[in-house]
């Protein structure tokens, strides 16, 4: 062996020596895989990741390989690694893998992977497969247990840890060679039914049945017939392998793509949807008709009366595949606005994706007297709804079925865009004081990393309403909500001691840095409001300073 040759396998050898001796210092092992019956062990992958000086090694893949040139040219070539190097390696991990199979480190199965940087490329090896068939014999049996009993007869929650694991190993060959899909979806909906009543951990489980039917769908499935790659914007594009159409007998894992594209559109939020569509393009590219009618008419999930609505005053129809909700408003009256509230804020409450568009037909172009909105066909329904007074109660349902935190109007992106809701809760905010409670509502969901349009609208409720002991509580909300780029011209409202005390009081218990972006709109910099503090006197002077102090004070 080469002088190069005796150098990589050092640094490949010292590695994997680290990976295994760092994860024996853990003591949390045993307690680990007593959590639950249905993990056998803590470590089943272990990923060799060769660069010329920079070995790493992890638990699982990081993704795709930077397509990059190499900081360091790489020296050899693939022969020599598949030939002299790689079973050393795999020689090391055995030994070393050996008298630890029976504990809590090592899973029912370990699988060991090298990817090394060659001459000619990224060259990929499997180098080790292994399986404890007793261990995979004691989970199996620990699953059928726990189908068996805590999902068909049980009628408790059940932990999301148990569905982390389980649905994983419903998709795992090793355990489930022949996979009867009609029967894992039945187990998927068993748990969603389960856990229906709390809907924070349900959202949990749904999460990782997503994840679980996703890799299986991304490692597993589409490899069969696609090639992948990365685009220009690093993401995922699939390519139809030349004659790789499948049989029939591809049906039912489609049927399991089908299913989680619908998971995706239904519950992930909206950044993640287009991978739901991506697998609804693929079933169709694939053959399933199932596929053409859900990308034709939505997934069925909803009843044909839930999803079509026609009579004399309007037309409705919603695809919750593309979430689309067509709107034609034949007679402009407010009884047909009532049946189009009507039918978004059913299907919002039944699981319709809340990132959402409306296509609208209306002779009537109205919008929300707020600058920067988008002149959408959502914000013109919703505008056009707000002018009839009889509506306000069923817009102010609709707001409250419809907000939720880091979703979003289908057709807004950028700094146009914002929250479901959100046009309803503008227009109803600036009309009268019964509708506070609901502005407060909405701009305690508002992801302002991603949306500033709430700063258009504080600015347009302070001038509608002012400054009172009234609208500070909502100002305050509103302020906690908004961007540093919001501006206000009410600074001289708060040389009232009244109105400052108010302030004072609504800032009370927030963090210090919390505080100081809420001030920051109304007096800028706190050197300003210091500067301020100075000059004031009596009253006055002892609210801004307990206004800078607020500001300034830090976590414990």
């Amino acid at each position: 062996m080469s002088t190069l040759q005796e150098q990589v396998t050092a640094e490949m050898t010292a590695a994997i020596h680290a990976w295994f001796d760092e994860r024996l210092q853990r003591t949390d092992l045993e307690q680990a895989i007593k959590r639950t019956t249905l993990q056998a062990g803590i470590f089943n992958d272990f990923i060799l990741d060769y660069k010329p000086g920079r070995t790493t090694a992890d638990d699982f893949d990081l993704g795709y390989d930077d397509e990059e040139r190499p900081r360091t040219p790489a020296r050899l070539d693939d022969a020599q690694v598949r030939e002299l190097i790689a079973p050393q390696l795999t020689a090391l991990v055995q030994a070393r893998l050996a008298p630890l199979v029976d504990t809590p480190m090592i899973d029912y199965r370990f699988t060991f992977r090298g990817k090394f940087q060659t001459t000619q490329g990224k060259l990929h090896l499997t180098l080790l497969e292994y399986v404890n068939d007793g261990k995979r014999q004691s989970l199996l049996s620990n699953i059928h247990a726990y189908v068996g009993h805590t999902l068909a007869q049980g009628s408790e929650p059940t932990p999301p840890l148990e569905t982390f694991f389980l649905a994983r190993h419903l998709l795992d060959k090793q355990l489930f060679p022949q996979a009867d899909v009609a029967w894992i979806i039945a187990q998927f909906e068993r748990i969603q039914a389960l856990n229906k009543a709390r809907p924070d951990t349900l959202a949990e489980h749904r999460h990782h049945i997503i994840r679980a039917i996703t890799q299986w769908a991304e490692n597993d499935f589409l490899p069969l017939y696609y090639d992948r790659s990365l685009s220009a914007y690093r993401a995922t594009e699939y390519a139809l392998k030349a004659g790789a159409l499948p049989d029939g007998q591809a049906q039912q894992p489609i049927d399991l793509l089908l299913y989680v594209a619908v998971m995706i559109l239904r519950y992930e939020p909206s950044y993640a949807k287009s991978r739901g569509l991506t697998f609804l393009e693929i079933a169709r590219e694939l053959g399933s008709e199932r596929a053409v009618r859900m990308l034709k008419e939505g997934s069925g999930t909803f009843p044909d009366a839930d999803i079509h609505v026609k009579n004399a005053l309007l037309e409705c129809r919603a695809n919750d595949v593309f979430a689309t909700i067509t709107i034609a408003i034949a007679r402009e009256e407010a009884d047909a606005y009532a049946q189009a509230l009507a039918f978004i804020t059913h299907l919002l409450n039944n699981g319709f994706p809340k990132s959402y568009q409306i296509k609208l037909k209306s002779k009537v172009k109205t919008y929300l007297p707020i600058k920067g909105l988008a002149k959408s066909d959502t914000h013109r329904f919703f505008a056009n709804a707000l002018a009839h007074a009889s509506l306000q109660p069923q817009l102010e349902a609709y707001a409250r079925a419809a907000i939720e935190q880091f979703e979003f109007y289908a057709d807004t992106e950028g700094e146009k865009n914002c929250m479901p809701g959100s046009y309803a809760v503008f227009g109803l905010g600036l009309l009268d004081a019964r509708h506070f409670p609901l502005v407060q509502h909405y701009m305690a969901h508002v992801d302002e990393e991603h949306q500033s349009v709430q700063d258009q609208f504080t600015t347009a409720y302070a001038a509608t309403f002012g400054v009172t002991t009234a609208t500070i509580p909502v100002l305050t909300a509103c302020l906690r909500a908004c961007t540093d780029n919001v501006k206000l011209k009410i600074q001289a409202d708060f040389e009232d001691v009244e109105k400052l005390d108010c302030l004072y009081r609504q800032l009370q218990g927030l963090e210090g840095y919390l505080v100081e972006h809420m001030l920051y709109p109304i007096w800028g910099r706190l050197e300003k409001l210091a500067a301020l503090a100075r000059k004031a006197q009596g009253p006055r002077k002892e609210l801004l300073l307990a206004l800078l102090e607020a500001a300034s004070k830090t976590d414990a």
